[in-house]
């Protein structure tokens, strides 16, 4: 990132290196400005020099919590919800229950005439009759073998089928009970609730005409209950920001039809797998709704309050790349510029976090970096070439 924008000001950069150059060349009367001095790391401009005007500082500030947004959008809270689709075929006739409508467990939302449930309930009807007469002829075998009549495998077998018909009564009237049906054959298939909540969703009409296999994946429910005082947030959290994150952090989301209010929520979840193709992560959290303001598929945005820890913030105008490394220009006293060597950290788009080599409060450079890094290294070669004429002439 800091490369890029330092590639975006050198343009800006060279402009205002030729300008000062021009100043410098054309005839005024006046000797040049004196150059500029390194002494050790540190660079000194004559007092009044010309390019200082185009070399602008600011001071270093204390690093502050950071908040950090990621998109997020509103659905119905999984744990709090049921899709009721029908277990038989038949015609829908009548609909006690709609949209907005508040329901407890076990009350009708629907009633549904099903020759396909009334096959149920007569095979339950069926098992029924047959137990009554698996008990009455294991009541005959009894009393035959206690009287010596009946063998002993014969009142096994009569046991058996005893048994039997009891378990197959069983399986049909727990698939008779299980959908809300009665013991009578009468082919009425009460569609209930299974959870206490509101109806959120209703898809279906008087006298439609329903069959199971039309309710495949993806399909609407007949009904959707839910608790929309309790909704579930889908973030999608950037690979930058995964350490934000995790089961049980608090958070705050930020609806888009709400700019100017903030909801708490609470992270629940969060996944393992990053997608390919927006190179993000699922992560779920959980936000009251208890004042009915959010609706499922409001968009917005979660915050997360990062603090990154000591340091100084500065612009990312200040840091110069050069062969993988990061350097700041320092000036300690006024005209003065020193290079420093650190690493940063990225709090924004524009702003980074030295974590060493500088004190809240330091002058750092932020314009025309890379001119000063020009000046710094011209400084360097001509002591470098003095210093070799220096042990020549000793020779």
């Amino acid at each position: 990132m800091v490369s890029k924008r330092l590639l975006c000001l050198t343009p800006a950069i060279t402009l205002v290196a030729l300008l000062l150059a021009g100043c410098q060349d054309a005839p005024s009367g006046q000797p040049p400005p004196a150059r500029p001095i390194l002494t050790g790391t540190t660079l000194r401009f004559p007092t009044g020099h010309p390019q200082l005007s185009a070399l602008k500082t600011v001071a270093a500030e204390p690093a502050r919590p950071v908040n950090v947004d990621m998109p997020a959008r509103v659905i119905w809270d999984e744990d709090r919800t049921q899709r009721i689709y029908p277990a038989f075929s038949g015609r829908i006739s009548a609909i006690r229950a709609d949209v907005g409508s508040r329901v407890a467990v076990g009350q009708v939302l629907a009633e549904l005439a099903s020759p396909e449930f009334g096959v149920a309930q007569a095979d339950a009807s069926r098992a029924r009759a047959d137990l009554v007469q698996a008990n009455r002829q294991l009541d005959r075998v009894r009393d035959l073998h206690t009287i010596g009549i009946a063998a002993r495998k014969e009142l096994e077998q009569a046991e058996t089928d005893a048994l039997r018909a009891q378990t197959e009564l069983d399986r049909t009237q727990a698939r008779t009970r299980l959908y809300g049906g009665s013991e009578a054959i009468n082919q009425r298939l009460a569609i209930t609730a299974g959870i206490t909540g509101v109806v959120v969703e209703r898809n279906l009409n008087p006298g439609q005409e329903l069959r199971p296999e039309q309710f495949g994946p993806g399909s609407s429910a007949l009904f959707v209950l839910t608790d929309p005082t309790q909704l579930w947030l889908q973030v999608d959290v950037r690979e930058g920001d995964l350490s934000q994150v995790e089961p049980g952090r608090r958070v705050e989301f930020i609806a888009n039809a709400y700019p100017d209010r903030s909801f708490p929520a609470e992270i629940t979840a969060v996944g393992d797998a990053i997608d390919p193709f927006t190179r993000t992560l699922k992560v779920r959290a959980r936000v009251d709704n208890t004042a009915r303001l959010l609706k499922v598929e409001m968009l917005g945005r979660v915050r997360v309050s990062q603090f990154p820890g000591q340091g100084a913030v500065v612009p990312a105008s200040a840091v110069v790349s050069q062969d993988n490394t990061h350097w700041i220009y320092v000036s300690p006293n006024p005209g003065e510029f020193e290079p420093r060597q650190t690493e940063i950290t990225y709090l924004g788009s524009d702003r980074v976090l030295i974590r060493d080599a500088l004190r809240t409060g330091e002058q750092v450079l932020v314009e025309n970096t890379l001119l000063l890094a020009r000046i710094y290294r011209g400084a360097a070669d001509a002591n470098e070439r003095a210093s070799t004429s220096g042990r020549g002439a000793a020779r």
